[in-house]
């Protein structure tokens, strides 16, 4: 069910950036992605790290000698990435999906956490594709799922995993790890947490 437009969950994040900072930056990197850590390359390579919120992940990457782009719509949560993490070497850069203009590939993997379920069903099969396009033959696309009755607060949704592995089937991404990972790192007892994992053929 759609509760907020898209406007409005830009608005939400703007508005909460400093607050999500603090919640965000609590949990680490190896915490949130402990089920697709083994599917990384070996450094060096390229990753895009798409709604990178306060830069966490991106940072992380950096720091495991990835050459990692970021891609934030919200200029707010660019602004407190750039203060957490600075001289990582991370690029920051504004964009959002489904089109993410003037993002160059190819990357060797692509990196989605909590973002994905704030796309509408019109958006997700062009979210697929633009996302399809940018990977590296035998690139990895990395996904996380909130999942859950959606807040109120902001567009939300609560999208399985099979329907994402699904979407990428269409364009030509194989499925290679779905993961139900259970319980939020965060202690909210009404959230779970899914893992996606698709690569694109060489």
């Amino acid at each position: 069910m759609e509760r907020t437009s898209g406007a409005g969950v830009q608005a939400y994040y703007a508005e909460s950036a400093e607050r999500l900072a603090t919640v965000y930056e609590s949990v680490s990197f190896e915490s949130v992605h402990e089920a697709l850590l083994d599917l990384l390359p070996e450094p060096p390579a390229r990753v895009l790290d798409v709604g990178a919120g306060t830069g966490r992940d991106a940072a992380a990457l950096a720091g495991r000698d990835f050459t990692v782009d970021a891609v934030e719509p919200v200029t707010e949560l660019r602004r407190v990435a750039e203060r957490l993490h600075p001289g990582t070497g991370v690029t920051w850069r504004a964009g959002a999906l489904p089109e993410l203009h003037g993002v160059q590939g190819p990357y060797d993997v692509v990196l989605l956490s909590a973002v994905w379920m704030h796309l509408g069903s019109e958006e997700r099969p062009a979210a697929m594709r633009r996302l399809a396009e940018l990977l590296a033959p035998g690139g990895t696309l990395l996904i996380t799922l909130r999942r859950g009755e959606p807040p109120v607060d902001r567009r939300m949704f609560d999208i399985p995993a099979e329907e994402v592995a699904g979407h990428g089937a269409a364009v030509g991404l194989i499925p290679t790890r779905l993961v139900d990972e259970g319980a939020d790192r965060l202690g909210r007892e009404a959230v779970r947490w899914n893992s996606v994992a698709l690569r694109k053929g060489f």
